[in-house]
């Protein structure tokens, strides 16, 4: 269904325009969060697809490796925090392959050098003479065994194919090779954005410090949330440029508790994770950075303001764990209609909220099903009232009055409302100013 914001009320398509504006002033059953996206250069894995994986789950059927391994870091760093992460393999490499005996052939599920530490042996049943063991095994540890009396029984499993027909020779283990990773070209990100763009996310990392990819990826971002009504956030390094609520530039990395230094590019994974996760009544301002133990690169107070100002995320040290200075995105070019709270993610994150709940609401329950009269749009603005009420409760938003500050009216066409809501976002104490008297 469309959505998007609106200046006029002249869309074309049915579906939800919203327009989130600031006071004019001078200057001085919500959707569940938790799901992320990624895209990653991998050794193993489905190529060019979404790989969904819930927190939690058993990783290395999918990616080769357990979630301890440095091949899937940044899948661990997102898994601190997400509920599911929306992997995308970005890269195309070469299929490890081997025989067995004569005309037998394996070859990995998968392309990648991970295929390269798959070996199979083929040895006589204890038990049944006649009937022979082909054993696939993953770097020495068994991963499938299959009895069989000759080839045309072998069957395929998650890491090997097997095809060709001849005798099963006795093998100790004979190793796969010629395994490559390949390497990811900007229209395999390209592609990677069309195709997480059909899904429901709430943030997307872009592990990657190439400026043109990062320049692709706002576009993107604007795109989905101003034309289609998604409205998610992507976090990028070092991208203070994009000057805009939707993306959140991360400064530095952090350093964790073995040692392992992440910059600013690998950081992101965790904090797309963390933004995805929070609540519309949580903000990530002073939270740690799960199992880092220092700011890779620690920043000077100055540096750290001046940070700030320009609309960067940045990790501090404090107290033996690396921190979010301050949960904010990369706008900082305010305007009467974008004030300051525009700059706060956790406002962002109310706002957004609010838009695709209402959003979710009208499509499942109203689009095509209420009449346009005006117990049709008493229908919907009690369920507005509903949410809004719901946000109130969590502390998200406050001073809302069902009576005053929600409207909702005829549109300029037959087929179309007009909303009007009046909503004062809740943020987090980040600041006191405390005046002692002596006396």
């Amino acid at each position: 269904m469309a959505g998007g914001t609106w200046t006029t009320q002249n869309k074309i398509r049915p579906g939800v325009y919203i327009q989130f504006t600031g006071e004019s002033k001078a200057p001085s059953v919500r959707g569940e969060r938790g799901t992320v996206t990624m895209p990653l250069v991998l050794s193993w894995g489905p190529e060019k697809q979404i790989i969904e994986i819930q927190a939690g789950d058993n990783v290395q059927q999918k990616l080769g490796y357990d979630l301890t391994a440095p091949q899937v870091l940044l899948v661990k760093e997102a898994l601190k925090r997400a509920n599911k992460l929306l992997l995308y393999r970005v890269n195309s490499g070469e299929k490890a392959r081997a025989t067995l005996g004569e005309g037998i052939t394996v070859i990995a599920k998968n392309s990648g050098s991970r295929g390269n530490d798959i070996s199979v042996a083929v040895r006589a049943h204890v038990d049944e003479p006649a009937m022979t063991e082909v054993v696939t095994y993953l770097s020495g540890a068994e991963v499938d065994t299959q009895v069989v009396s000759d080839t045309s029984e072998l069957q395929s499993n998650a890491w090997v194919d097997f095809s060709g027909e001849g005798a099963l020779e006795p093998a100790a283990g004979i190793r796969l090779s010629g395994g490559e990773d390949g390497t990811a070209t900007n229209q395999d990100y390209m592609d990677y954005l069309e195709a997480v763009g059909a899904e429901d996310f709430h943030t997307l990392a872009l592990p990657s410090e190439q400026a043109d990819l990062k320049s692709v990826c706002v576009t993107f971002v604007r795109r989905l949330r101003e034309l289609e009504g998604k409205k998610i956030q992507a976090v990028l390094a070092n991208h203070p440029i994009a000057d805009y609520e939707g993306i959140i530039s991360v400064k530095n990395g952090v350093v964790l508790s073995d040692g392992t230094s992440l910059d600013a590019a690998q950081a992101t994974a965790w904090v797309a994770a963390a933004t995805a996760a929070a609540e519309v009544n949580q903000s990530l301002t002073y939270q740690a950075y799960d199992d880092a133990v220092d700011a890779s690169i620690r920043y000077t107070s100055s540096q750290i303001e001046e940070a700030l100002r320009s609309g960067e995320l940045v990790f501090v040290h404090t107290n033996g764990r690396a921190v979010v200075e301050q949960d904010i995105n990369t706008l900082v070019s305010f305007t009467p209609q974008k004030g300051k709270a525009f700059s706060k993610n956790r406002v962002i994150r109310v706002l957004d909220g609010l838009a695709n709940d209402f959003k979710r609401k009208f499509e499942l329950y109203y689009i095509g099903k209420v009449d346009n009269n005006a117990d049709g749009r008493g229908l919907f603005r009690s369920e507005c009232v509903n949410d809004l009420e719901l946000y109130q409760n969590l502390n998200a938003i406050q001073n809302f009055d069902p009576q005053e500050d929600i409207m909702v009216e005829p549109g300029e066409e037959s087929d179309s409302i007009y909303v009007e809501a009046r909503v004062q976002p809740v943020d987090a104490i980040e600041k006191i100013y405390m005046k002692v008297k002596v006396n």
